[in-house]
């Protein structure tokens, strides 16, 4: 585990956002009392830190006061189009900056304000339907943010909204054990960042490891959706969701 060369805990990191965000929520309370732990211990238990003391691309990534100032391309840009082509007039925009944390908060705000819901008649009980289910929208994006690479690309995550479908696109190829056959699969997971992985679940963002696309399956299924759409290449992961028919 590598420090990023130039940086130091005191002068790029956010103590505060590790101390109360981040800390409490990775150790029990218990167990912090029990070790006693500086903080530079404590930084470099949770592999935040390396051994000469520098910060980790995740300590950046997740607690950094600057996170782009090192790692350019680490934001989302989110665009919503008025029509099925990336030629036509765009509705609403966004660069997503600032921590990773920071990044999923905002984007979790901008898609649950761009889901549209209609009442559904059809049934003996009138229920309300979203054109797409924010938990699917929230699992593929996490997704993209948690597997993209982040040391040798300078290219945002893109969420691409049209009329009809969302386009999520992650830098990065399948990493591991995964390839574009087995990819999506029961079980088939391999972490191209399982230090960002762990901080994720640490804060709250991840559930349990290795279901992001299992549940995005069955909440577009439950909510009449097609099944996600996903497309390989060596550089770049395209997941495609389309609207409820």
């Amino acid at each position: 585990m590598q420090g990023m060369t130039g940086a130091s805990v005191e002068q790029d990191l956010d103590i505060r956002k590790f101390e109360h965000d981040y800390l409490p929520f990775a150790v029990s309370p218990e167990v912090l009392k029990e070790n006693d732990r500086n903080r530079g211990e404590q930084l470099q238990a949770l592999r935040l830190t390396a051994q000469n003391g520098a910060p980790t691309v995740t300590a950046m990534l997740m607690l950094g006061k600057d996170p782009q100032y090192w790692f350019p391309g680490a934001y989302i840009q989110f665009v919503r189009y008025a029509g099925k082509e990336v030629t036509d007039s765009i509705v609403d925009q966004k660069e997503i900056r600032g921590t990773l944390p920071d990044q999923l908060h905002e984007l979790d705000i901008i898609l649950k304000a761009h889901v549209a819901t209609a009442m559904d008649t059809s049934g003996t009980r009138h229920i309300e339907r979203p054109d797409y289910p924010y938990e699917a929208l929230r699992e593929l994006t996490r997704n993209a943010i948690i597997h993209r690479n982040y040391e040798n690309s300078n290219t945002p995550v893109r969420v691409y909204w049209f009329e009809g479908r969302v386009e999520i696109i992650s830098p990065g190829g399948v990493y591991g054990t995964v390839t574009s056959d087995n990819f999506g699969g029961p079980g088939i997971t391999a972490y191209r960042n399982p230090t960002i992985a762990e901080a994720m679940k640490n804060m709250g963002f991840m559930q349990q490891f290795g279901i992001g696309i299992a549940t995005a399956h069955k909440t577009l299924k439950d909510n009449g959706n097609p099944p996600p759409d996903f497309k390989i290449q060596s550089t770049v992961i395209l997941a495609t969701v389309r609207k409820k028919g």
